[in-house]
């Protein structure tokens, strides 16, 4: 379907280039969504997959570390869709300061992606609503240190932005002017609050994705905040009891279709294709979530299980394990802070360990060693 979502603003760029700038009508669309019966089943299918999701978190033995581990996860992912190349490796060694000669530009953007998400996680959990001022506050977060922080963090642009190409001029997607944008951005808030009237929440989400990408309100990190966007919606609506749906592998692995969807939205109108691809999206990212949960859930057990045919130094392996379902990549300093074991203890059992191939050392050093729980990172870095 063809429908007009908006209308061109010819202005001039820097130099006198002219070009034409997009300004998004206000949502809902306007003719409304066809929800024909493959759309609605499609729905189904996501709110199904999604119910399996929230499920699962009950079944795991500890689910604030599944989370913590799982958001880093996202945060590698949603920053390599913007060019960074740190592995979920790099991050984890960084944020226990150990020195294994990781690209700091990449990792500090990533650990701020970390801190972005987890400020918007507790706002939200405190029960501050999804609006503007919390939006700002999270990019204020994302922008905090690193390549972006001189790209105003914590506001809307106030200069003209473009997506693909060098200049507005040859670009891909022109979008608002800077004088337009809290108009835009005051619309979106107002249908992510129900005005003018409640949408089926995944639909919801999946508009509101578009709409904050088509306005693209920052000077960066529009892309990381309109992928979390989506998250902290689902949580906010109680689709959700925990934040662990996150769609930036789904993206990432679809790339050019998901852009060229959200082209053709802005172009065509084409509202219900986007949506399909989203609902498959959370159908497939949500049962991904579920197998990488019970996955790590049977990963532990069988090694406990190798850890207790270990004799005597069962015990003491066992707390080593415990920490390393914590901490993955691990110094035996860090190992004895946590567990009140002795280093030569520790260094006993993580020999062991290395000998039945549940660690592995990472840095080729025979001081200050760091240590890997291989497995735990290998099924956490599926798609990484």
């Amino acid at each position: 379907m063809n429908r007009t979502i908006g209308e061109y603003r010819t202005i001039s760029t820097v130099g006198g280039e002219t070009c034409n700038a997009f300004i998004p009508n206000p949502l809902p669309p306007n003719p409304p969504l066809v929800i024909d019966d493959s759309l609605q089943e499609a729905m189904e299918h996501a709110l199904l997959a999604l119910g399996r999701l929230d499920s699962i978190s009950t079944l795991l033995p500890d689910i604030d570390l599944f989370l913590y581990m799982y958001v880093r996860k996202e945060a590698v992912l949603s920053s390599q869709i913007e060019g960074t190349q740190s592995s979920l490796s790099d991050l984890l060694a960084h944020e226990n300061a150990y020195n294994l000669g990781i690209p700091v530009d990449d990792v500090t953007e990533v650990s701020n992606y970390v801190a972005a998400m987890n400020h918007g996680l507790s706002r939200i959990r405190e029960g501050f609503p999804l609006s503007n001022r919390l939006i700002k506050e999270i990019h204020e977060v994302l922008l905090q240190s690193g390549r972006g922080n001189s790209k105003n963090p914590g506001e809307f642009r106030r200069s003209q932005n473009w997506i693909g190409g060098s200049r507005p001029g040859n670009a891909l997607y022109v979008p608002p002017p800077p004088d337009e944008v809290a108009l835009c951005m005051s619309n979106l808030e107002k249908f992510l609050h129900d005005q003018p009237s409640r949408f089926p929440v995944l639909f919801k989400a999946a508009l509101a994705h578009v709409q904050f990408e088509t306005i693209h309100p920052f000077l960066d990190g529009n892309g990381r905040i309109g992928r979390l966007l989506i998250t902290l919606l689902l949580c906010t609506e109680g689709v959700l009891s925990q934040p662990l749906l996150y769609l930036s592998l789904y993206f990432k692995t679809q790339r050019q279709e998901y852009y060229d969807l959200l082209q053709s939205v802005r172009t065509n109108g084409e509202w219900e294709a986007w949506i399909a691809f989203f609902l498959a999206g959370v159908t497939k990212t949500a049962t991904q979530a579920v197998s990488t949960a019970q996955d790590l859930i049977a990963m532990f057990e069988r090694d406990r299980k190798r850890i207790a045919d270990l004799g005597k130094i069962s015990g003491s392996a066992l707390r080593v394990h415990h920490v390393l379902q914590q901490k993955p990549i691990v110094s035996v300093t860090t190992i004895a802070n946590i567990s009140g074991l002795s280093i030569p203890t520790i260094n006993t059992v993580v020999k062991n360990l290395a000998g039945i191939g549940l660690l592995r050392e990472i840095t080729g050093q025979k001081r200050s060693r760091i240590f890997s729980y291989s497995e735990y990172i290998k099924i956490l870095n599926e798609g990484t």
